[in-house]
């Protein structure tokens, strides 16, 4: 049987029982779905430019998991 990964981040105050599970865990399948797009094209792009390349592969880790993580609360 297998389960879905999920992410607990407590410590927070953003809530009042100061653990969010939802956020990260919606953050972290954001970052594997985008991870999985955008990294084989980093790996391209980064041939030729290597600067653009890195942006590429950084993006889910950067942009995609802290806007999703952040924006839900619980």
């Amino acid at each position: 049987m297998r389960t879905a990964p999920v992410c607990i981040e407590c410590g927070t105050r953003s809530n009042p029982c100061r653990c969010r599970v939802v956020g990260p865990t919606l953050g972290f399948l954001a970052f594997a779905v985008s991870a999985v797009i955008e990294w084989p094209v980093g790996a391209v792009v980064y041939v030729f430019k290597h600067m653009k390349g890195r942006r590429i592969m950084a993006h889910p880790a950067t942009v995609v998991y802290p806007k999703v993580a952040n924006s839900i609360p619980i």
